[in-house]
């Protein structure tokens, strides 16, 4: 994958307000040492917005079991 793009990640999020709030959120973690699922030399942003891009960081929804995203304990 060359680029990521909004559209990548819109197939696994909801809308774009939602992808903004994942990728924040996964972006915090991986600044705090998380490990990545993905292996890329960019920034944590990037990084989080291509995790969310294949499909290994996904949202949880009101109603469901909350498990914490990768890395999150």
């Amino acid at each position: 994958m060359a680029r990521v793009t909004i559209e990548d990640c819109l197939d696994y999020v909801e809308n774009m307000y939602e992808l903004i709030h994942l990728a924040t959120r996964r972006s915090r973690q991986l600044f705090k040492g998380a490990d990545p699922i993905v292996k890329c030399k960019n920034r944590t942003i990037v990084t989080s917005l291509r995790e969310i891009a294949t499909g290994k960081v996904n949202p949880v929804y009101k109603g469901e079991d909350e498990a914490p995203l990768p890395g999150e304990l």
